[in-house]
Order: C-alpha cells, then structure tokens, then sequence
C-alpha cells in the first residue's frame, strides 16, 4: 500500500530518552522516503533533535522543552501551537504516555487521522515475572514503530541502512578528535555505562576488556560515556594508553560521535542507548545483557542476536528497562559474565580471535 493520502501532514510523536528516539529513526526515514507527498513533523523533546541526521527532505524535528508545557494547560498549548503552524491531518504515536494521549485525544477531537504503538506490556510482564516467566522472542520494537506508521495507513519500504546511507559519516567531523584511520588498523568503540546498574557490566571487568584489547597490534580504542564520573573513569581507563581515546573528554558532540562510529569496525556496549546510536550508522555491536534480555524486543536495529554476551539464568530476565533491584543481590547476571566471553565476540565480530587467557583472574 503506498501513501493514501498525498499532501497531508503526519504528526509523530516520541519523547523520550536518547535510546528511544534513536531506535524510531529507521521507520520514520523509511516512511518520509517512502511518501514524498507527506510532511512529517516529528515532535520530541530538545536533546535528542540532534539524532537527526542527513534526514529526508520532508521531515521537519521540533524539539520542546517539555518545562514549558506542564499539565492538560500545557498540553493544550502546544496542541494548538503545533497545529495552528503545520495543519496536522494525521498522528503517529509512538510513545503511549499520559502527554501523548493528550495531544492524541485533542487531534482526534480536531478530526486527525490517529494511530498509536502497541508496545505488548502484557507480554513484557509475563517474560520479567520472578516465577513462571514465558521465554519468547516479542516484537522487535522498531517493527513496533513501523506497525504503528502501517496502522495509520502510511506504508514504508525498508531500505534504512545508515543516517550517512550506503558511506560513512565525514572525517572532517572528528578529525579534532581522532588521527584519520590507517588501511590495516581496527577501531573499537567501547560504551561501558547505561542509566540503570542492572544493565552496567562491571567496570572494573570491563576494564580488562579494554586493556586486553589495547594490547593488541594496529588497534585504536575509543571509550564513550557521559557526565563528570564516567569521564573520570574512562580518563583513568585511557591513562598511558595512546591507542584509547577517552571521547568524553573530547566532548565532540552526538552527530561528530555518529560520524566517527560509522567509521569504527565494531562496538561494544550495554543494553543502552549507544547500541541504538551504533545502529544508526550500521555498526556492528557487540551487546551485554543482563537484568534485561533480548526477547523484550530492545535489540538494536539491525543488529544479530548471536553477538548478544549473555548468561542463562532462571532469574533473567527481570526488568524490562533494569531499573528493578536484584532479587539476588549480586547481579551474578552481569558479575557472572567473565571478560573473555566478551573478547571472544568480539574476535568473531571482527574476524579474529583476541587471546583473553590472562583476562579472567
């Protein structure tokens, strides 16, 4: 089914963490390519407009300060200021919270076309249940985001690759930051923090990944993180090492960080955020799990299940997003995981096995 309607105006809705937004790129740029004759108007808070890279000539980002519009007052006003400037005639939400039910319910009322995700809540409690949990694959939540465009009769081929298409982002993007990349070398990227500890592997361990890594012949290692404490951790991580760069020291910003990830041969991160960026530019990531599990639909866009470190226990998983407190009280989840388990996806990741025989102690 191609787009009905031409001419019309999709609202799309995601407020959101940085993750979220990311992981609804894919299926908006495959709906704006696929209807040339819709204007999408992507609705998101501030921060994360900057994600939004080389889009199609139809898209138009408005980030809010969601400060401004507090209450049904608020969501009144920015009802009518976004339709009072770009007609709305039909709305994709891809959120479901109080605020985007609001603004829904007003566009409904104003006789908008509306659809909205069905993120299986259900489903999701019934695989993080402590006792008799149902271990199933659920909908990747990026086919998620693309059933919603379906549902409001805008049909998208798929054809996402990268936000920089078939290439790689501009070296003149990072070249501050890093030294243009020779034929034989391998760049690394490494991001060991997310926002919840049931999804961070120990820091410490994944130290010895870093360094075992670092050790390695025609290697460049970057270290990605935010915030003053996780620039103070990764600065000691890179301390003497002049093949690891600490990234949070360069504070190069979102687009110039995508740009250099294109370029990189392989990630290794949490069930976070950076997995969605790398999946932005096509990157193949190395992922480590642990509260959380890849059956609740967040794997990165694009990326293989088989580069998934994680260990079978009866406990996982127990949180969607790894925000619950263990059970346990040890993470064994994520502290069970021995740095070499990491080192050999990564090897295969990158065609070649790193020797971790000294990485376990």
């Amino acid at each position: 089914m191609i787009n009905e309607y031409p001419g019309r105006t999709a609202l799309v809705m995601r407020f959101s963490a940085l993750g979220d937004i990311a992981m609804s790129i894919p299926a908006l740029y495959d709906a704006c390519r696929s209807c040339p004759g819709t204007r999408f108007v992507y609705l998101t808070r501030k921060h994360p407009a900057c994600l939004f890279i080389n889009a199609p000539a139809n898209l138009t980002v408005v980030g809010v300060d969601l400060r401004r519009y507090k209450g049904f007052g608020g969501m009144w006003r920015l009802f009518s200021e976004i339709r009072g400037e770009y007609g709305i005639d039909t709305v994709v939400d891809l959120h479901d919270v109080l605020r985007t039910k609001t603004l829904r319910w007003l566009f409904r009322l104003a006789g908008a076309r509306v659809a909205h995700i069905r993120k299986g809540r259900a489903e999701k409690r019934r695989l993080t249940r402590r006792r008799d949990k149902i271990l199933l694959q659920l909908e990747p939540t990026a086919e998620r985001y693309a059933d919603t465009f379906r549902r409001a009769h805008i049909c998208a081929r798929r054809g996402f690759r990268s936000v920089f298409g078939d290439g790689k982002g501009p070296e003149a993007a990072f070249s501050h930051a890093a030294a243009p990349k020779t034929p034989h070398e391998r760049w690394i990227a490494i991001a060991p923090f997310a926002k919840h500890p049931g999804k961070i592997y120990p820091p410490e361990m994944m130290r010895k990944v870093t360094d075992a890594l670092a050790s390695e012949p025609d290697t460049r290692i970057f270290l990605f993180g935010a915030g003053e404490r996780e620039k103070a951790v990764l600065s000691e991580w890179a301390s003497g090492k002049g093949n690891v760069v600490n990234m949070a020291e360069a504070d190069i910003g979102l687009p110039s960080e995508l740009a250099l990830l294109s370029h990189c041969d392989v990630m290794v991160s949490m069930d976070s955020a950076n997995m969605h960026l790398a999946s932005l530019v096509g990157l193949k990531t190395v992922s480590v799990w642990g509260a959380t599990h890849p059956f609740a639909g967040f794997m990165g866009f694009g990326q293989s299940a088989d580069r998934a470190v994680q260990l079978d226990m009866i406990c996982r998983p127990c949180s969607v997003f790894g925000d619950k407190p263990c059970f346990r009280g040890d993470y064994n989840c994520l502290h069970g995981i021995p740095p070499s388990l990491i080192l050999s996806h990564i090897g295969k990741a990158l065609g070649r096995q790193p020797d971790p025989s000294r990485q376990d102690s």
